[in-house]
């Protein structure tokens, strides 16, 4: 689906695998209640206050860049939403949960506990870690009821072994590897598309004599 101004394209969506999901059992079931926009594809760091043709120029490199087309795949888009704040807001939103690395040994487990700065929470989060084979992730405290999200079912978007799950918090547990091995876990603002991504090491079961 496009609009266009007779020249370019303002608006381009298509249906993620869910949405054709739910169009496939009838118009019912297909009910669009809410909708977030993004700007994935800005570059913010060409904007340039020195361009030598004055202040009407500072924007002219990200003006003039190409508009993405849309993806159908759900852990690839929309990882940076626009948002209203409150007027008099100072801060963009961003994501912490304790961590910078974490580091399990066999057996050992950790509750992840997401927040978000000006209290931006209210919708969740979604966590994915991209190999669960070498530790176990599931959500500790699940959403409020009546909270829609965004869907993040396609695993193999991701990877062949990611889980993802949503929730307010989260648990995540080591295997029993005979290799130290490491993965990435990122976690994800339903509402504002904050994100962080650490790195996931799980040390190997110590090997008796």
């Amino acid at each position: 689906m496009g609009y266009l101004n007779n020249s370019t394209v303002t608006v381009d969506a298509i249906l993620t695998k869910k949405g054709r999901e739910l169009l496939s059992k009838g118009q019912s079931q297909f009910n669009i209640t809410q909708y977030a926009v993004a700007d994935d594809e800005v570059d913010y760091t060409l904007y340039n206050t020195a361009h030598p043709l004055g202040t009407n120029y500072y924007g002219s490199a990200i003006e003039n860049m190409p508009v993405l087309e849309a993806s159908p795949d759900e852990t690839q888009v929309m990882r940076y939403k626009l948002v209203s704040l409150d007027r008099g807001t100072k801060e963009i939103p961003t994501l912490s949960f304790g961590y910078d690395a974490i580091n399990l040994n066999y057996n050992d487990s950790i509750n992840v506990s997401p927040s978000t700065t000006n209290g931006l929470q209210s919708a969740g989060y979604t966590a994915i870690i991209y190999d669960g084979t070498i530790a176990t992730l599931a959500t500790g405290t699940p959403l409020p009821s009546g909270v829609t999200t965004p869907f993040f079912g396609a695993q193999s978007a991701v990877s062949a072994n990611a889980v993802v799950v949503q929730g307010l918090s989260f648990g995540l547990a080591a295997k029993s590897l005979t290799v130290t091995r490491t993965t990435q876990l990122t976690i994800v603002n339903n509402l504002t598309g904050a994100t962080k991504t650490v790195t996931v090491t799980v040390n190997a079961k110590p090997t008796t004599a």
